[in-house]
């Protein structure tokens, strides 16, 4: 059960975001704030507590306040995003987490890692090799959960897919949305998957808060494979955030 959340508002310098799609145009900043606002409002509405940190406009991205952070059972890890533009984003975050975890772990050079890459299943957290996330990075977030009694297992990210949690997402009681690129895994193995077509790509970015998921908007086929697997949706526009490559995980950190 989660409890607690963190988020940090959009930048004024949202625009100026990392994005693969450009084709998609930038953000329309009044939406966003507005979507950011409903986010808030359906975490609380899910049993969390949430913190609202001020935006930073020197960092565009810095409102998918996951990818600075990984949340375990009993330490923080501050992590050191592989987007260079996004480097110095992560030291902000300490003071928060401070008032919430006795221990906070860190990241040094040259590893590099992103919070959507890093997905929790039961203790164990499988942590994903991306364009932002590497090797040396992943093998110091393992170190750390193996001193703290955890584990984990390491999982390649297609070169197409920005970060882990942007082609799955793991929903408790062996449930698992995930495109077909992730389906014949070993990892996989004894998970009950809800599938993802390839026209509601963006679906596969659902998050569980206690008994509620949160599905983006547009994605009926996942919404009804989740509604089939016996769990509570709520169905979220975060269109704005979909053109600079974000998702309903990476907007806040939960704990």
């Amino acid at each position: 059960m989660f409890t607690r959340a963190i988020v940090r508002r959009p930048a004024r310098s949202l625009q100026s975001a990392l994005s693969a799609h450009p084709e998609l145009g930038p953000p329309d900043l009044d939406r966003a704030f507005r979507q950011h606002d409903v986010y808030i409002k359906a975490l609380e509405s899910a049993g969390l507590v949430v913190e609202v940190l001020p935006a930073m406009d020197d960092f565009p991205d810095s409102c998918f306040v996951e990818d600075v952070a990984v949340c375990a059972r009993s330490f923080a890890l501050i992590a050191r995003p592989g987007a260079p533009s996004r480097q110095g984003e992560e030291s902000a975050i300490r003071e928060a987490l401070s008032r919430h975890f006795r221990i906070i772990e860190g990241l040094s050079e040259p590893g590099t890692l992103e919070g959507g890459d890093v997905m929790a299943v039961g203790n164990a957290f499988h942590i994903g090799l991306s364009a932002r996330t590497n090797a040396e990075g992943a093998r110091q977030l393992l170190a750390a959960l193996e001193r703290h009694g955890q584990g984990g297992v390491i999982e390649p990210v297609p070169k197409d897919i920005l970060h882990l949690k942007t082609g799955m997402s793991y929903l408790d009681d062996g449930i698992v949305v995930c495109l077909d690129a992730f389906k014949d895994r070993p990892s996989m193995a004894g998970l009950r998957r809800v599938p993802v077509p390839p026209d509601e790509a963006r679906g596969a970015n659902c998050l569980r808060i206690n008994d509620t998921v949160l599905v983006p908007s547009g994605c009926p086929k996942v919404a009804a494979g989740v509604k089939a697997a016996g769990l509570k949706v709520v169905e979220l526009d975060i269109g704005e955030f979909h053109k600079i490559d974000g998702g309903l995980s990476c907007l806040s950190l939960r704990f």
